[in-house]
């Protein structure tokens, strides 16, 4: 038995999200994940619409469109990355099988329908090293 066999999401999950808006330019997202040394942001506000439509922009949506008038961007318009969700209370296995299933680096937690925290591939690497 591992110790993700036997964590839950909220063990090891990074309280706290940063956010912005869908119309914030790409170059703003990067200095915002620079200066907080994070990979990922949280995009709020996706369809315009409904409060609830979220999405996440990480440092490889970044990267792919650094090469192009990155400053011209939004992130709602870079947003690829499949947002996936899971909760505090989930086990961390379920989580960490998401994350393979959808080839990603970052799982949104979500409590009472909001986002309150983030598990990213670093997360489940410094539980496995503990």
């Amino acid at each position: 038995m591992t110790a993700i066999d036997e964590a839950q999401v909220g063990d090891v999950m990074q309280h706290g999200v940063l956010t912005c808006q869908s119309e914030t330019p790409v170059t703003t997202a990067a200095r915002m994940m620079a200066e907080h040394r994070v990979h990922s942001i949280v995009v709020s506000d996706l369809d315009g619409v409904s409060e609830r439509a979220w999405g996440i922009v990480t440092d490889v949506d970044v990267v792919r469109v650094a090469l192009e008038d990155a400053d011209q961007r939004t992130v709602g318009a870079i947003a690829g990355t499949e947002l996936v969700t899971v909760a505090p209370e989930d086990p961390l296995e379920a989580a960490v099988r998401l994350m393979v299933e959808h080839d990603v680096t970052h799982v949104l937690v979500e409590s009472g329908g909001r986002p309150i925290a983030v598990v990213s591939t670093l997360d489940v690497a410094e539980l496995l090293a503990s």
